[in-house]
């Protein structure tokens, strides 16, 4: 799909909605001689308004008889005060500037007492849940019923484009096959990456921590791990944490987090707006082109973001032809990922968008993870100080961790897995049904004490659905009262941890079935050699909220409301990935400093 084919799509539907049934009518009114005079305009708005009322009722009668016949129900839908929904629309876009992360949509949850629903936007299907067992169906046992649909890709085109996650079926497979050997075991537990570009970061940490200074935690972790995957990825380092970093109290805000003047500022803010522009065109759903009918927002910032990738690209295509030139050929254990690559393809334009989508899962999926585990470091100091016992006690005070020791810091991963629980990486996810209609299975269990429907519920054809990580992993009726509480404890307590074991579509941070993240150990591994560095150089972090850029502080609203919200202390946001708004500003101990 080219990227300006959403305009196309847009004079279709204003063609299909407003001139076909206004052609209609004159066409009639012609053809049995009527005269309307003053009131010709009224009688034709009014039978555009007819008709489409028509097809809605039609298509309402045709997703009865396949429920009827798939032995569903429909999916409950959301009732607003205004027609099509108008009214919750603006709730929605308005909530999702001040509010908490997803609350608009746990709101509705509570409202209408159930885990799915059809939101049912503009007269347009749109599911929403957080009920495990729909989101197992739409991502596992049902996942031929879904890909990721042409509306999907519309929006991410120009972005993402041929990456693996802007493609279905065939080039998805393709794509995947070849990005799942760099993953393997020998390759993801070569700590000596993760060794040269921790040290860097320490360095940084160290010096911040012995001037007293603030840091932001989230810009250090997304340069660290940009500067792992470049190399890991394009054997090349962009050595992003040697450019400049934010300044406490000069920062500002950001496209996600502290705003970026250096080098590799332009790339990161560029690679953030369009994180920025897609999810907002995903919260305005169907009509979003509306909103960008002169002008798609996405060019200037893939432009930039072009400017760094296409010199590398280009780069690995020429020493491929001057080694095909040569007749020399490299072992194939010996090559990159972008090296592979270009062996498999010669189109430029393909292997950019292949790194560029390796390059978001990589940096920003491990970057949030290690941003949240530190903000729960400095809000539960004693998580810090049984995290160095640990680590001291299996690696000691400066040894680097090995693949067999980090095995054993079973605190650690407590504390890992505790944190993508209530901050997976990426909170939210969409699907498309495809051409055929399906039903959901029933849902499991109780929420907010009353019971679920268990009768299936139907899924309307070429629907998007979203489906919501973050609630389903903060559901009190999966978890117990305290789901949103910080507790690494339950995932040592064999009893409570039993929660998990026997309903494992309950924690999903990774995703799971055919599209699981193919890179989790990749991520885990890096994530857990960095915090073994930092908690031997670092014994207590602090927030520093006064360093944070204005407007990135939680409301204060916040504080009178249920739920996390009433004592967080950053505030999360979402744009594909989950992140610190104005990000993570903490100032470091150092161990034996006072």
């Amino acid at each position: 799909m080219h990227p300006t084919e959403y305009r196309a799509r847009i004079l279709l539907d204003v063609l299909r909605v407003v001139v076909l049934p206004a052609a209609v009518l004159s066409l009639y009114l012609q053809s049995s001689g009527t005269q309307l005079g003053l009131w010709s305009l009224p009688c034709h708005a009014a039978f555009i308004f007819i008709w489409m009322y028509t097809r809605c009722l039609y298509s309402d009668w045709i997703q009865s008889r396949d429920a009827r016949r798939l032995g569903a129900k429909p999916i409950p839908r959301v009732v607003g005060k205004l027609p099509g929904n108008i009214d919750v629309l603006y709730k929605m876009m308005k909530a999702f500037k001040s509010s908490y992360i997803l609350d608009v949509y746990l709101e509705l949850f509570q409202e209408y007492q159930c885990t799915t629903l059809n939101a049912r936007i503009l007269w347009v299907d749109q599911i929403i849940t957080m009920d495990e067992e729909h989101s197992k169906f739409v991502i596992a046992t049902g996942f031929h019923h879904f890909w990721r649909g042409k509306l999907q890709k519309e929006r991410m085109e120009r972005f993402l484009g041929n990456g693996i996650f802007n493609r279905d079926d065939e080039i998805w497979k393709t794509h995947r096959s070849m990005a799942r050997p760099f993953f393997a075991r020998e390759r993801i537990s070569d700590f000596e990456l993760y060794e040269k570009h921790a040290q860097r970061l320490l360095s940084i940490v160290s010096s911040t921590a012995s001037s007293d200074l603030a840091c932001d935690a989230q810009d250090l972790y997304s340069r660290f791990t940009m500067d792992s995957a470049s190399e890991f990825l394009f054997g090349e380092n962009f050595d992003t944490l040697s450019g400049a970093r934010p300044e406490p109290g000069k920062a500002t805000l950001g496209a996600k987090g502290s705003a970026l003047t250096d080098h590799f500022g332009t790339f990161a803010q560029a690679f953030e707006e369009c994180q920025q522009i897609i999810t907002t065109r995903a919260r305005l759903g169907y009509t979003w082109p509306l909103h960008e009918l002169w002008e798609d927002k996405t060019v200037k910032p893939v432009q930039r973001i072009r400017q760094w990738l296409d010199p590398i690209v280009q780069r690995v295509l020429d020493d491929k032809a001057r080694m095909r030139k040569a007749e020399i050929q490299s072992p194939v254990g010996e090559k990159n990922f972008l090296q592979h690559l270009a062996d498999s393809t010669e189109d430029p334009s393909l292997i950019r968008d292949q790194l560029l989508s390796m390059l978001l899962a990589a940096r920003d999926t491990t970057a949030c993870l290690l941003t949240f585990v530190t903000y729960f470091m400095a809000m539960h100091p004693e998580v810090t100080r049984r995290l160095r016992a640990e680590v001291v006690h299996h690696c000691g005070p400066t040894g680097a961790p090995t693949y067999d020791t980090i095995r054993n810091l079973r605190y650690m991963r407590a504390v890992i897995h505790e944190t993508l629980r209530l901050f997976p990486p990426v909170p939210l996810n969409i699907r498309e049904s495809r051409a055929a209609a399906c039903a959901l299975p029933p849902a499991d269990g109780t929420y907010s004490g009353t019971l679920l429907p268990t009768q299936p519920l139907y899924m309307p054809p070429r629907t998007n659905i979203v489906y919501l990580p973050l609630l389903t992993q903060r559901n009190p009726a999966l978890w117990g009262p305290d789901a949103d509480n910080f507790d690494p404890g339950r995932w040592l307590d064999a009893e409570r941890l039993s929660r998990y074991t026997s309903n494992p579509m309950m924690y999903t941070p990774f995703s799971a079935g055919p599209r699981a993240c193919v890179g989790q150990n990749y991520a885990l591994n890096e994530a857990m050699y960095l915090l073994v560095r930092l908690v031997q150089q670092v014994e207590r972090v602090e927030l520093v909220p006064e360093c944070q850029p204005g407007g990135s502080l939680p409301p204060v609203e916040w504080k009178g409301r249920k739920g996390r919200q009433a004592y967080e202390r950053v505030w999360p946001a979402a744009a594909l990935t989950l992140y610190a708004k104005g990000g993570l500003w903490v100032r470091f101990g150092q161990t034996g400093s006072t």
